[in-house]
């Protein structure tokens, strides 16, 4: 086993440098100006140091859209952006729905190694909404999957949606929903307001997430099943999951996630009719995007999923209303929540910790991800230099599409390294085999 010394970081953003020892795939020693010998030696120079990030949304795309990304390039993509552990969704070609698949999944992402790639089982064959998917050969798999999710479209029909949290609380699992009630949303392209209706788009009303929210925080109290609402993207959504976690009791029933794109970015930008901004849940108004930040720090929204969404040029660089909806996150998420959390002060690097590592883990219930940095945890961390900025280039990331809304924007705060279990996955833009 080797031994890896990241030198002069700070845990946490707090108190003075020190040098954290990993020997193995755990630490062994943190303290100042370690003398020790080491395999391998990371200088942090001052920088922070968190538990590596959790994303519990992801397009992998495979199989069966390859050309738009791989497990392996979503992986190199994931290391060089901090995580650790990513949860690739079920709206694949062919679905998740089955065991076949989300071993296949599952396999691939140990073959690669570079991050932990957790499948997410289908919630109903093929996506439709109408039969239950096999979640219990799924959880039970090689690939144990803990979270299910038909992403992309929404668990509509109040009855499948009840069974589902029925099986998922019998088996200890997790089930995801895109809320979006689909009759509102027939031929919707973007948020329904002033700007949609300047610009000549169909709107997309903010109820059409809130009452399915809603609905399934009902569902989930009176079943007991476990709720994770995918993509908080209205101020509407925040007011109702902080009604339900007010409940007391029922609060451990339902969490929620809001993506980097809706900490940032407004329906102004839609002003270009640019698709690379055309999103599912759309873009929403700066009232909104003020509510979600107000959420997320003070725990309303648990934590932050990039819904990575990668997509070929030819399915972007179209007509707006033939685009398809979507976004790359992976390597922008740590700068957009430097820059829309940390910089006003809503949230401290601690906070960061929270929203990017420790909740998702717990929400998804791997007990060695989201640890705390401490003597015998696992060594799953991120070495963070929160001072540098740089500019999104595309073209420049990792994965396969280029399809960023951050084009050309300045972002601080970036990724100096990653530890998976002890063994360094990525180090100065670079990822390590």
């Amino acid at each position: 086993m080797s031994r890896v010394l990241i030198k002069e970081v700070r845990p946490y953003g707090d108190g003075e440098a020190v040098d954290v020892l990993v020997d193995g795939e755990l630490i062994a020693e943190i303290g100042a100006d370690l003398d020790v010998e080491a395999d391998e030696v990371v200088h942090g120079g001052g920088g922070v140091l968190l538990p590596g990030f959790v994303d519990l949304h992801t397009h992998l795309r495979e199989p069966g859209r390859e050309d738009t990304e791989t497990v392996e390039t979503g992986s190199v993509a994931a290391a060089l952006g901090g995580y650790t552990a990513v949860f690739a969704m079920a709206n694949t070609d062919p679905v998740a729905d089955n065991a076949v698949i989300v071993e296949h999944v599952w396999r691939r992402g140990l073959e690669i190694g570079l991050v932990d790639v957790h499948p997410v089982g289908a919630v109903t064959v093929g996506l439709a909404g109408e039969q239950l998917a096999e979640l219990g050969t799924m959880a039970r798999s090689a690939a144990g999957v803990r979270v299910f999710s038909d992403d992309g479209k929404c668990v509509h029909d109040p009855l499948v949606m009840r069974r589902a949290l029925e099986y998922a609380k019998a088996l200890g699992v997790v089930v995801a929903q895109h809320a979006e009630e689909p009759r509102l949303t027939v031929g919707a392209q973007a948020h329904e307001g002033a700007n949609a209706a300047r610009l000549g788009l169909a709107g997309w009303p903010a109820p059409a997430e809130e009452s399915i929210v809603a609905r399934d925080c009902l569902l989930a109290g009176h079943t007991g099943g476990t709720l994770h609402v995918c993509h908080v993207s209205t101020a509407g959504t925040a007011e109702i999951l902080r009604w339900w976690k007010s409940r007391g009791g029922s609060a451990g029933t339902v969490s929620a996630e809001v993506t980097p794109h809706h900490l940032l970015l407004t329906d102004e930008l839609l002003s270009t009719y640019d698709p690379v901004n055309k999103v599912n849940p759309p873009l929403r108004t700066d009232a909104d995007v003020r509510a979600l930040r107000e959420a997320l720090a003070d725990g309303t929204v648990d934590c932050v999923a990039t819904d990575h969404a990668p997509h070929a040029s030819q399915d972007k660089d179209c007509e707006w209303s033939a685009a398809k909806p979507g976004m790359l996150g992976l390597q922008t998420a740590l700068g957009v929540v430097t820059r829309t959390m940390v910089e006003p002060g809503l949230l401290d690097w601690r906070g960061v910790a929270r929203v990017l590592s420790e909740r998702p883990a717990e929400i998804a219930g791997l007990a060695d991800q989201g640890r705390p940095i401490a003597v015998g945890e696992p060594a799953n961390l991120a070495v963070v230099d929160p001072d540098v900025r740089w500019t999104v280039r595309g073209a420049e990331l990792a994965s396969i599409s280029a399809n960023t809304p951050f084009e050309g924007m300045e972002l601080p705060g970036r990724v100096l390294a990653t530890v998976l279990r002890g063994r360094i996955t990525a180090h100065e833009g670079e990822v390590r085999r």
